[in-house]
């Protein structure tokens, strides 16, 4: 349990400085703003509680939100991507369901499963920050392009820095 506590410290700090220190400072034609900081929800074990999840991923947001002056957006998005999380982890659940101590990450349910998993996560986060951002429906189809593409870039580092961290199942 403490291994495990720590772990989670260790991989919120460092996913909150990668994305601080690094992604907050790429902006490619203020349309694609990429954000790894959310694998920190995806990554919790599935044992947690949905509760425990949603003050995670407060804490996660309001920090990205104080390092980059946002004033709640990162925490609302990231609170309801949390929210969400069960309902999709049930939706692609595999056919023996999840092992107790299970973590849905790459290594441990393969390449599609991860990055279906991820996308859903993702565009649920994006579209709701960039909603949030523009406050309006008047230019419904460039923030939900901007929201797209932000997607895109983030599901990529994310799919990237899984590869990096772990030893990968072998799809049948």
């Amino acid at each position: 349990m403490i291994t495990e506590i720590i772990t989670l410290l260790l991989r919120f700090l460092a996913l909150t400085a990668l994305q601080v220190l690094l992604l907050n400072n790429i902006q490619l034609s203020g349309f694609i703003n990429p954000y790894i900081y959310l694998l920190f929800i995806m990554l919790l074990p599935v044992k947690f509680s949905k509760g425990f999840s949603l003050v995670m991923a407060f804490v996660s947001g309001f920090a990205i939100d104080i390092f980059t002056n946002t004033a709640g957006m990162h925490a609302a998005a990231t609170v309801l991507m949390a929210f969400m999380r069960p309902a999709v982890l049930r939706i692609f659940s595999p056919r023996d369901g999840y092992e107790a101590e299970s973590v849905p990450s790459m290594s441990r349910m393969g390449f599609n499963w991860f990055a279906v998993y991820a996308s859903v996560l993702i565009v649920i986060h994006h579209v709701t920050l960039f909603f949030i951002e523009a406050f309006t429906f008047s230019s419904f189809f460039l923030t939900l392009t901007r929201a797209l593409l932000s997607g895109a870039a983030s599901l990529l580092i994310i799919l990237i820095a899984q590869f990096l961290t772990g030893k990968f199942k072998t799809e049948k």
